[in-house]
């Protein structure tokens, strides 16, 4: 190693904690470039060892090479929160490298063979059950990449991997092109009534100050569909944003043969690996057995929301009848309408609701509750970080440190919008010593004015109690081995499972008291206004569970086909799907799967069905605490946070989902928590 790199702070030992302030830009790509190359060697020493066991192969593996991902995460995590020009250019150099040693490891045949061996020895036969599972689930993986492929069929999987790439890429293009490329211009005022103001000084800008001009991006779509009392504007732009990268709106945007081109794809892959359909591939890896068990699941969820969906309907029919004049509502109607009757029916604004949540207050709450359910403790620490705003906590358990949390709250400039938690560096044991989880929590918002703490919108409260969920799984986790560790191997559609069971506790009332402190008064929020959240919560949750239920049956139906789907097929079962579980039939000029972006160019193809099976596997979770609340804690019962940390944090990957939730629930999943906290239960 030169001295310039034996200086380079991203090759700070693993055991250490990372020193942020002397990471410079001109630091990484020396650093991760001798990484993967010390990775590369010893992966290729590893190859030739002649009785692959745990200590002379898995175990040389897993740490030899947590050093590369620990230093990479570091830098994604810098090209997230800091992505200064220097930043993201020795990222992009790097990202290709790194991309391409993932490959290499996916598509290396001696590697694959010594698993195999490995699996076949009676070596394998004394490993624990953790160990047994990270090398059936590693063989797995190799399969899914196409390593078993020869010749042909190895040089068409390679063609086939690279076209799908480049389609949905072109699929996303489009969509993006065709949202930017819209816009309807006008210049009476009266045709733009109702519309809120800062929306209407924004497209007053847009229109060079002459008239209003509108688009399709959120920011100005959802207002004018929420707000506008013109009916024929919201229709124009219903029409437009309905349309979207179609044949029916402007054609050079057509994502019909992407569509087409995608599906055809996904099939002859999905068969090359010996696969019938795509839905079965992809579940290969997932908590749900088989794409039947998936349909089946849906369709059950939908036929017991669908009533409250029909009584959503009926209620915003007759309202819009009795008091907005209405004969019958249309598609471009139901926004303008439903806001119209929450307003009416649940007066209070989210500016209210913010004045008692200051920051502070809501983050020292939440900490609270987690060291009581849990039995752990924060500590704020001084160790470095990348920005003033990022602030680090220790974690104990019995006074034993357990893992770091690197806190980065505050939107800035060159930060990536949203929020999302990260490893850092993974739980692992080596030698006999713990190198103890560090992790990220990033979200963005609003930083504080002067010497004021920032206020919280509820949903942002919500927001931060997601992202804890997330976090406590990697920090609570004792599982030793990194492949197993609850980011690496808990499965796709049960990973949301502890971030969306932390949101219920924002809903209880004695939670609400410990998280919320006027900002003037220092008073606790209100129970009249609590109440009023409470109700608003479950406002048409029967007509949102089944659109989304319709989008994950369409997904499933639609990538479980065994022949080449043309876009007509492709919209006849679409139609089909909605006959069967939608409430309001669009006009048949409707195009929905064109701006599908999250099946035809995320990672949600033959998946979106994951997002409400994770809300029933968090929803009957939570119902335990429900079931086992005390009159001195309420759901806040230390006791039941015992049974959830062992049985579901403290597992990571180690286990599949459905036996570790069979665990803890002693029975498998009921759908019955999530319909009843959606408030959908007959009286």
């Amino acid at each position: 190693m030169t001295e310039q790199l034996s200086n380079n702070p991203l090759l700070t030992p693993l055991e250490q904690l990372m020193p942020y302030e002397a990471i410079e830009p001109e630091h990484i790509v020396p650093a991760i470039e001798f990484l993967l190359k010390e990775a590369k060697a010893l992966i290729e020493q590893l190859i030739t060892v002649a009785e692959p066991n745990w200590d002379n192969f898995i175990e040389p593996m897993e740490y030899g090479t947590a050093g590369l991902w620990r230093a990479w995460n570091v830098v994604n995590h810098l090209n997230n929160v800091h992505n200064t020009d220097a930043v993201r250019s020795a990222y992009n150099t790097l990202l290709p490298q790194v991309s391409e040693f993932s490959t290499w490891i996916g598509l290396n045949k001696a590697l694959f063979e010594q698993y195999q061996t490995l699996h076949q020895s009676e070596a394998f036969q004394v490993l624990s059950k953790t160990r047994q599972r990270i090398i059936t689930e590693a063989l797995k993986d190799f399969e899914l990449s196409g390593v078993s492929l020869e010749g042909e069929a190895k040089t068409r999987y390679a063609e086939m991997c690279e076209q799908l790439a480049m389609t949905s890429q072109q699929f996303a293009l489009n969509a993006l092109d065709a949202t930017d490329k819209w816009s309807y211009h006008i210049k009476d005022a009266e045709e733009v009534a109702g519309i809120p103001e800062q929306v209407l000084a924004a497209a007053n800008d847009l229109a060079g100050g002459k008239g209003w001009t509108f688009t399709l991006k959120m920011p100005s779509y959802l207002p004018v569909m929420q707000y506008a009392s013109n009916q024929a504007l919201r229709q124009r732009m219903y029409q437009g944003y309905a349309t979207i990268a179609s044949e029916q709106g402007d054609k050079q945007f057509d994502n019909s043969d992407n569509i087409e081109t995608l599906l055809k794809l996904r099939l002859e892959l999905a068969k090359l690996l010996g696969f019938k359909d795509f839905a079965t591939m992809q579940l290969e890896k997932r908590m749900a057995d088989s794409p039947q068990q998936v349909i089946d699941f849906i369709r059950d969820l939908a036929a017991k929301a669908k009533p409250f969906a029909e009584k959503d309907m009926a209620e915003l029919s007759a309202f819009a009848r009795q008091e907005l004049g209405m004969a019958a509502l249309e598609p471009w109607d139901l926004a303008y309408v439903s806001e119209r009757l929450r307003e009416k029916k649940f007066a209070y604004s989210d500016e209210e609701v913010k004045q008692y949540l200051p920051e502070d207050q809501v983050l020292n709450g939440l900490f609270t509750i987690i060291e009581h359910l849990f039995k752990v403790k924060f500590e704020a620490t001084e160790a470095q970080t990348w920005h003033q705003d990022a602030k680090v906590f220790a974690l104990k358990e019995a006074d034993q440190l357990i893992g770091y949390l690197y806190t980065d709250l505050h939107a800035r400039n060159a930060k990536q919008s949203g929020a999302w938690v990260a490893n850092e560096r993974t739980r692992q044991r080596h030698q006999g010593e713990l190198i103890t989880p560090v992790v990220y929590l990033t979200c963005n918002f609003t930083p504080p004015q002067g010497a004021k703490a920032g206020l919280l919108r509820l949903d942002d409260v919500v927001t931060l109690f997601h992202e804890m969920g997330h976090a406590l799984h990697a920090l609570l986790s004792k599982v030793d081995e990194p492949s197993a560790s609850p980011f690496a191997s808990v499965e796709w559609d049960a990973i949301e499972l502890p971030s969306q069971f932390m949101e219920n506790f924002c809903y209880e009332w004695p939670v609400m008291q410990k998280l919320s402190r006027h900002q003037e008064s220092g008073e606790p929020l209100p129970r009249q206004l609590f109440d009023k959240i409470i109700a608003a919560k479950n406002f048409q949750t029967g007509m949102q569970t089944v659109r989304q239920l319709e989008f994950a049956l369409f997904d499933m139906l639609l990538h479980q086909q065994l022949e080449q789907q043309t876009i007509a097929d492709v919209l006849t079962l679409l139609d089909e799907v909605r006959q069967e579980v939608a409430v309001l039939m669009p006009p048949s000029w409707h195009r929905f799967p064109h701006n599908f972006s999250h099946i035809f160019a995320g990672g949600y193809a033959a998946g979106y069905y994951s997002y409400k099976w994770a809300e029933v596997l968090s929803a009957d979770a939570y119902s335990y605490f429900e079931e086992h609340a005390t009159e001195e804690f309420g759901t806040l019962n230390p006791q039941a946070g015992e049974h959830f940390k062992n049985e579901i944090l403290a597992v990571g990957g180690s286990l599949p989902a459905t036996e570790f939730f069979e665990k803890f629930r002693g029975r498998p999943a009921d759908p019955a928590a999530l319909l009843r906290h959606h408030g959908m239960v007959d009286e």
